[in-house]
C-alpha cells in the first residue's frame, strides 16, 4: 500500500535558534519523495485528465464500497471486471511511458488517451451486452464460452493481456514484465521440453493460454485482483483519510515528543515513529522516508552519521509492512489462499513484530553507546498534551482491532474506522476547514485510489503467473524438485527440512531483489509453498514463511528500496545504507526459519497453549538480543564485545531460536560465555 510522502510541519512549535527543526530539510530532493514499495512516481495531473482520473477514481470508491455492503448481483468475478476496466485506463493517464517521444512535458499524450480508451473496451468487452463476435452478447454467454473463445474473444483478451504488462511496466518496471513474460513462454512452449524433465508438460495454444487469463477465476480476475479491489483500495481510502485527518503527523510527533532527553533519544525516535505510522501505511519506503524527513536533524544532531541513520530509518520504515492492524498487501493475499480471516493473519503477525522491533531498538541502544552520540534536548508540547489534545487519533485504529475481533469483516470494519477518522478530523481546527470543504474531501478520497493503482497493476499481472502455473502444474513441480534436491543431500527428515528451508530462503531472497514484495509471495507461494507443504510444514507457518522473506528483501542489497529512499533524505551513500539496514534487520531473517523448522515455532505465530507462547516467545526475544550483540559488537553493561564473545553471542543466538531444550542449554552456555570472555578482555583492560 502506498502512502504519499510529504514534508509536514511538526505541531511542536520552536523556541530558539537551537531548536531541533522538524519541517525536512529536503527541498532539493523533493521529487525523491514521493515513493513506494510498489511504484515509481506518478505524473503530476492538471486540467481535463486530472478531472478525469479525480472523478473516476472517486467512482471507483464509491464503488468499491457499496460492493462491501450491496454485493453486485452477477457475482465476485463481475465486480472484477468493472474494477479492472474502471482503474487500469487510470495507470496510462497517471504514469508515464519512460519512452521520449511519448511523453509530453505536461499530462498525458494522445498515446496514454487512446491506450487507456482501448483498456476500457476491452476490459469491458465481456460484460457487454452485444458482440462483435459470433459468440452472443452479455456476461453469462461469455462465461458459458470458457474454454472454447471465438476468434474475437481471444484477440481481446490478447490485448488486455499486453495493456496489463504494460500498465505494470509504467508503475514497477520491466522486471515484473519480463518475469509474466518467462511465464508464458513456459506455458506456451513446455511441450517442447525433454519429456524427461520434471517441468515439462502437454504444453498450450494461444487460444487456452488466453482462456486462462480472460475467463477463468486465476487469470486477471484471480485472488490477487481480488484482493486489490477489496481489501487493498479500502485500507489506501483509510489511509488517505488519516492523512488528510493530520493523523500521520500527529503519530511522527508524537514518537519525537516521548524521547526529548535521554541517551538514544534520536534512535528510539526514529524507531517508534517507524511504529506507529507503520500501523496505518502499510509501505516500507513511505515510511522510512517520512520519518527520515522528520528525525534525521534530530539524527544528524546527536551524531548519528548518514549511513547509520538511513539504515535505521529504512529498517524501521520496513516494519511497517509487518506491523498490525495494517500489513503490507501480501498479508491480505495469505487470508485468501488459507481461507482465514485477516485478523488471524494479524494474530500471526504480533509476536514476529514485536520480536523484529526488538530487534531494531537494542541495535539503536548499542550504536548509541558504540558512536557515542549525545542526547538531544528541545522545547515544545510534551507527548501527554500531545496524547491529550491529539490522542482521538489512535481511535479509528482501536476501531479497526476491536470490530474484528466481534466478527466484523476485515472490508466493513475498515469502512467503518474510515468513517470515524473522517469525523475526527473535524476535532483538529486545523484540517477542519478542509474538511469542510467538498473539494477537499473529494480529493482525500480519489487519492486513496489513486494510490491502489501501483498495487492493481502488479495484482492483475501477478495473474499471469498464476494461471501459468495452474494450467501447467508447475508448482507442484518445482516443488518436488526442490524436496528431491534436498533430499540428495541428506535422508534424514530434518536435515531434508532445514536444507529445504535454506534454499527456499535464497531463493526468496533472490526473488525479493527483482520484482516487488507482493508479486514475491505470489511467485514464492505457488512454487514454494508446496515444497514446504510437503514436508508436513503447517500452513500458516509455511505462508508466513514466505510472507516474512518477501517483506525481508526491502532491506537486500542491492535493490533494498526503503535503504535507497531513507538514503536520498540524509545524503548518505547508497550501498553502505543497505548494509546498515540490514544488520539493524538482520535477527528478523532468522525468525522466519523458527516458524518452519521446529514445532515449538508455530508458538511464535501464537499457535499454541498460552503458556507454550510466553515461554517461545521469551526465548526467540533473548536469542535476538544475543544476535543483536553479534551484530553490534556491544554487550549492554559491561561495553565493547570482541571478535570471539561476538561469535559467541551469535552462536547462543541461533541456539536459542531453535527452541528446543538441548539447544536452549547449549545457547545459554554460549551467551554466558561471551559475557564472560567480555568480562576478561575489560579487567584486562582495567
Amino acid at each position: 500500500m502506498r502512502t504519499v510522502v510529504r514534508c509536514y510541519r511538526s505541531a511542536m512549535p520552536k523556541t530558539g535558534p537551537d531548536e531541533v527543526e522538524t519541517e525536512a530539510p529536503v527541498e532539493d530532493r523533493s521529487s525523491l519523495l514521493e515513493v513506494d514499495d510498489e511504484e515509481r512516481p506518478a505524473r503530476e495531473l492538471t486540467g481535463w485528465a486530472e478531472r478525469v482520473v479525480a472523478v473516476t477514481a472517486f467512482a471507483v470508491a464509491l464503488l468499491v464500497v457499496w460492493q462491501v455492503f450491496r454485493p453486485l448481483p452477477q457475482g465476485s468475478q463481475y465486480y472484477l471486471v468493472i474494477f479492472l476496466a474502471a482503474t487500469l485506463p487510470l495507470v496510462f493517464l497517471s504514469y508515464r511511458s519512460g519512452l521520449r517521444f511519448l511523453d509530453r512535458d505536461g499530462g498525458p499524450g494522445i498515446a496514454d488517451w487512446s491506450l487507456a480508451v482501448l483498456a476500457v473496451f476491452v476490459a469491458l468487452y465481456p460484460v457487454l451486452p452485444w458482440t462483435i463476435g459470433s459468440g452472443g452478447g452479455g456476461y453469462n454467454s461469455f462465461l458459458d464460452r470458457q474454454g472454447l473463445l471465438d476468434p474475437v474473444d481471444v484477440g481481446m483478451g490478447a490485448v488486455l493481456l499486453v495493456l496489463v504488462l504494460e500498465a505494470c511496466r509504467r508503475t514497477t518496471g520491466w522486471v515484473l514484465v519480463a518475469v509474466c513474460v518467462v511465464f508464458l513462454a513456459y506455458g506456451y512452449y513446455g511441450g517442447y521440453l525433454p519429456q524427461g524433465w520434471s517441468v515439462a508438460h502437454a504444453g498450450l495454444d494461444f487460444g487456452q493460454i488466453v482462456d486462462a487469463l480472460y475467463n477463468s477465476g486465476s487469470g486477471f480476475y484471480g485472488t490477487p485482483l481480488d484482493v486489490a479491489a477489496t481489501y487493498i483500495v479500502l485500507f489506501t481510502l483509510y489511509g488517505a483519510v488519516l492523512e488528510f485527518s493530520g493523523a500521520a503527523q500527529f503519530f511522527v510527533d508524537l514518537s519525537v515528543a516521548a524521547f526529548r532527553r535521554s541517551r538514544g533519544a534520536a534512535g528510539r525516535t526514529a524507531v517508534a515513529s517507524g511504529f506507529l505510522l507503520g500501523t496505518v501505511s502499510g509501505s516500507g519506503t513511505a515510511t522510512a522516508v517520512t520519518i527520515g524527513a522528520v528525525t534525521w536533524p534530530i539524527l544528524r544532531r546527536a551524531g548519528y552519521p548518514p549511513e547509520q541513520a538511513g539504515g535505521m530509518l529504512a529498517a524501521a520504515g520496513v516494519g511497517a509492512i509487518l506491523s498490525p492492524p495494517t500489513l503490507g498487501v501480501a498479508a491480505f493475499i495469505v487470508a485468501e489462499y488459507l481461507e482465514v480471516s485477516y485478523v488471524t493473519v494479524l494474530g500471526w503477525a504480533l509476536i514476529p513484530t514485536v520480536l523484529y522491533y526488538l530487534g531494531i531498538l537494542l541495535a539503536v541502544e548499542i550504536d548509541a553507546r558504540r558512536l557515542g552520540t549525545t542526547g538531544v534536548e528541545f522545547d515544545g508540547v510534551s507527548a501527554w498534551r500531545l496524547l491529550l489534545r491529539f490522542g482521538y487519533h489512535f481511535l479509528s485504529l482501536i476501531a479497526i482491532v476491536v470490530l474484528l475481533l466481534i466478527g466484523v469483516s476485515a472490508t466493513r470494519a475498515v469502512v467503518y474506522a474510515t468513517a470515524l477518522a473522517f469525523v475526527l478530523a473535524f476535532l483538529d481546527k486545523r484540517t477542519r476547514a478542509s474538511a469542510r470543504s467538498p473539494r477537499h474531501v473529494f480529493q482525500a478520497i480519489g487519492s486513496g485510489v489513486r494510490a491502489a493503482l501501483p498495487v492493481v497493476a502488479v495484482c492483475a499481472s501477478a495473474g499471469v503467473i498464476t494461471a501459468m502455473t495452474t494450467k501447467t502444474g508447475l508448482g507442484s513441480q518445482l516443488a518436488a524438485l526442490l524436496v528431491r534436491l534436498a533430499k540428495s543431500l541428506s535422508d534424514n527428515h530434518t536435515v531434508v527440512l532445514a536444507c529445504t528451508v535454506v534454499l527456499a530462503a535464497i531463493a526468496l531472497a533472490l526473488l525479493g531483489l527483482a520484482v516487488p514484495v507482493t508479486a514475491s509471495f505470489i511467485i514464492g507461494w505457488v512454487i514454494i509453498g508446496p515444497a514446504l507443504l510437503a514436508l508436513d510444514v503447517p500452513p500458516p507457518a509455511a505462508a508466513m514463511f514466505v510472507f516474512y522473506y518477501s517483506v525481508l528483501s526491502e532491506v537486500t542489497p542491492p535493490t533494498a528500496l526503503a535503504a535507497v529512499g531513507a538514503a536520498a533524505v540524509t545524503g548518505a551513500r547508497t550501498v553502505p545504507t543497505m548494509w546498515q539496514a540490514l544488520k539493524y534487520a538482520l535477527p528478523a531473517f532468522l525468525v522466519p526459519v523458527v516458524f518452519v523448522l521446529t514445532e515449538p515455532g508455530e508458538y511464535l505465530l501464537g499457535r499454541g497453549p498460552v503458556l507454550g507462547i510466553i515461554w517461545a516467545t521469551l526465548v526467540a526475544c533473548l536469542g535476538v538480543a544475543a544476535l543483536a550483540v553479534a551484530t553490534g559488537g556491544w554487550i549492554f553493561g559491561l561495553g565493547p564485545a570482541g571478535p570471539v564473545a561476538r561469535v559467541l553471542a551469535a552462536v547462543g543466538g541461533l541456539l536459542l531460536l531453535y527452541l528446543e531444550t538441548g539447544a536452549l542449554i547449549a545457547g545459554l552456555i554460549a551467551l554466558i560465555a561471551a559475557i564472560g570472555v567480555t568480562l576478561l578482555a575489560r579487567r584486562r583492560t582495567t
